[in-house]
This record gives structure tokens, sequence and C-alpha cells, in this order.
């Protein structure tokens, strides 16, 4: 644990991209008590109004405090890619390991999901699928985990794969463990640091494919403070009142550039090769 933290620290893109990642939870977690103002208060007479002293990021059409909006649309960011990445953590680990361990018509069948998934355009896939479910964050959310696993489950399979004829897994399977036992107890383990890695660099994906169908009016509706929803409304003011789309974007910038940072560092720190 202590050569751990002796290398996060040293590492400067893992240090810069967890003080982003740090701003962002705080500024979530810390909402209600941060923000000035609910965030569905109207103030009509103050809508379209610039930045200043009282509403320091603006007001959008109907007067509400953009920055409050901000601050309360980072909970539902942190919340759905969160939710998002433990569904296709989940999804991708379990078939990954099914695939490379059972090998054969497993293998196969798993192999050819996969692939099939992998090559679908992943925006037209989450159209078809929220429109067949209907619009609405929850379905967004699965659609967004249904398109984002084959990734994880592939390098789980290879990683399976090369794991599953090492001498120490002969021993267990020839003392008669099971074969989930194998998995979980052996194979499963040695998995760990890639997908901790792959977690970290899939939630802005997460977060931004959520964003972008609730832009569309597939995800999230209004009233609520999501980055997607704000940006959208802003759009027709943009050339009025563009302090409306421009600090949601830039929210979504500095998230996902946190986020990859921090994914990017922690491969370094994981992976021996890249140590030096």
């Amino acid at each position: 644990m202590k050569s751990f933290v002796k290398m996060a620290s040293q590492n400067k893109m893992f240090v810069v991209g967890s003080f982003i990642f740090l701003t962002v939870l705080f500024a979530a977690a810390l909402a209600p008590k941060i923000a000035h103002y609910p965030y569905d208060q109207m103030n009509i007479p103050n809508a379209l109004s610039r930045p200043s002293k009282d509403f320091p990021l603006g007001t959008d059409q109907y007067g509400r405090d953009l920055y409050s909006r901000l601050v309360y649309g980072a909970q539902i960011a942190i919340r759905i890619g969160l939710v998002v990445v433990a569904i296709e953590v989940t999804l991708g680990v379990a078939l990954g390991l099914m695939a490379g361990y059972y090998g054969g018509r497993v293998d196969t069948f798993l192999s050819f999901m996969i692939d099939v998934t992998w090559a679908l355009p992943p925006i037209v896939l989450s159209l078809a699928i929220v429109t067949a479910l209907g619009p609405s964050l929850n379905n967004v959310v699965i659609s967004t985990a249904i398109i984002s696993w084959p990734g994880i489950a592939r390098m789980v399979r290879a990683k399976a794969q090369s794991i599953k004829n090492m001498p120490y897994v002969e021993a267990a399977r020839a003392l008669g463990e099971s074969d989930i036992s194998i998995m979980f107890r052996y194979i499963l383990p040695n998995t760990l640091g890639i997908v901790i890695v792959l977690t970290t660099l899939s939630l802005p994906g997460a977060i931004l494919s959520t964003t972008g169908l609730s832009f569309l009016g597939l995800g999230s509706q209004p009233p609520d403070p999501d980055w997607g929803v704000i940006l959208s409304e802003g759009m027709t003011y943009i050339s009025l009142a563009p302090w409306i789309s421009i600090f949601p974007g830039l929210a979504l910038i500095w998230t996902a550039m946190g986020f990859n940072l921090m994914g990017e560092g922690l491969r370094d720190i994981l992976d021996p090769r890249l140590r030096t």
C-alpha cells in the first residue's frame, strides 16, 4: 500500500486527474450547501442575466441560477456514470471470464456477441434501444451499459485465456475445485488491475454518452439539471446568452479530462512495464 501511495504521488497525471475528480465529487456531495438557489427556482425578471455577483455563471431563460444547476447536475453525472460503469463492468467481467475460461462453443458464441456489439456504431445502437424502451434516464443507463461492456469483456477474456493453463490453476482443478471457484479465486484477482484501469477510463465515456442522449431529449427531462438538458436548452439562446451552453460544456470537459488523466496515471502505476 505504501509503495502504491508513493508511486501515485509521483505520477503527475494521476495527481492532477485525482484533483479534478475530487472537485467534481465535492461539488456533487456538497451541492445543497454550496448552491446559491434551488436548481429549479425560477426568477423571470432575471431571465438570461449575464454572469454577475448574484449569479456567478448567469441565468437561463427562466431566470434559474446556472451555477446552482451545474452543481446539482454534477450529482446526476457522477451517479449515472457510476451506475453505467457498474453494470458495464459486471457484464464485461462475467462474460469475459466465461469466454476465456471455457473456450470452445461458449467462447465462440460470446465472442460473436462481443464482435457484433463492438462493430455497431454506439450512438446508433443507443438511439435504437432508447427509442424502443422510451425516453427516460433509466433507459439511457440501460442502453449505455449494453453498448459499453464488450471492451472490458475482450480484455478479461484475453487475460483469462493466458491464466487458465497456469500450474496453480491446473493444481486447483486437479484438487476438484469447481469452475466458479477457480474463476473467482485464481483468475479474477489477476484481472483486477486491468479492470480497475478500464473502469476509470470508462467513466468519462459513460457520462458523455448519457449527457449526449439527454441533449437529444431521450434521457433526463426538464427541469432536471442534467448537463445535457442545460446544453440543449441553451442552444436556442446561443446568440443571446452563450454562457448557458458554454459552462455546461466546460463542466463536461473538466470532468472527462479528470477521469482520463486519472485512468492513464493509474495504468502507468499498475503496469510494471510503465513504472519507469
